[in-house]
C-alpha cells in the first residue's frame, strides 16, 4: 500500500510520477552548438513532508548516460515557498529556492557548492552584469556536462501545460555569459 501523501506537499502533487522527454530536450548556449537530449524524471513521495526526485539524461542517439541529479523538493509549511536540493554526478550540490503558484514552480540559485577536484574550465572575464563572486561561490558548469565558464546563477521553471505535460526551462549565468536560457524540455507522464 503506498504511503499517504503528507499534506504539506499537496501543492506539488501535479509533479508526481515518472516522466519521459517527448520530444527530446533542447539545449543551447552562446558558447555551445545546439544539442538534444533524452531525459527520464522520477518524482515521488514516501509520506514525509517533501518530494524525492531524480533526473537522468541520455544522448538521443547512443543512449549513453549524460547528466544525473537527485534530491528533494520541500515546501515551507503553510506557504508557497519551495526549496529544491540537488546532488549531481558532476560533483555539484545546489540549493534553489522559489515559489509554487498553481501548477508552476519557479526557483533560483540560493547556494551552490562543488567537490574540490571538479573540472575547471578556463575563464578569462567576469560578466559585467554581476559583481565578481567570492571564489568559493564559483564552480564548473553543471548543466548536461558543458564547459561554458564558471556557473554563477541558475533559474528553473517547471509547469504543467494545458496538455498535461510537464515542462522545464533552465536558464543560467556564468562568469562569461549573462543570464540566458540553456535548456527546455517537455515530458510526457508514463506512470502516476
Amino acid at each position: 500500500m503506498p504511503p499517504k501523501m503528507n499534506p504539506v506537499v499537496e501543492p506539488l502533487s501535479w509533479m508526481l510520477g515518472t516522466w519521459l522527454s517527448d520530444p527530446p530536450g533542447a539545449g543551447t548556449y552562446p558558447t555551445l552548438q545546439p544539442f538534444q537530449y533524452l531525459e527520464e524524471v522520477h518524482i515521488s513521495h514516501v509520506g514525509q513532508p517533501m518530494l524525492n526526485f531524480s533526473f537522468n539524461s541520455f544522448h538521443p542517439d547512443t543512449r549513453k548516460p549524460m547528466h544525473r541529479e537527485c534530491g528533494f523538493i520541500r515546501l515551507k509549511p503553510d506557504t508557497n515557498k519551495v526549496a529544491f536540493v540537488s546532488a549531481q554526478n558532476t560533483g555539484v550540490v545546489e540549493v534553489e529556492e522559489g515559489e509554487v503558484n498553481g501548477q508552476e514552480l519557479c526557483i533560483a540559485s540560493h547556494s551552490i557548492a562543488r567537490i574540490s577536484f571538479a573540472k575547471e574550465p578556463h575563464v578569462e572575464q567576469v560578466s559585467p552584469a554581476r559583481p565578481p563572486p567570492r571564489p568559493s561561490a564559483l564552480l564548473s558548469c553543471v548543466c548536461r556536462g558543458c564547459g561554458v565558464g564558471r556557473l554563477l546563477f541558475i533559474t528553473r521553471k517547471f509547469r504543467l501545460n494545458s496538455e498535461g505535460k510537464l515542462e522545464q526551462t533552465v536558464s543560467m549565468a556564468t562568469t562569461t555569459q549573462p543570464m540566458t536560457q540553456h535548456l527546455h524540455v517537455t515530458y510526457k507522464k508514463v506512470t502516476p
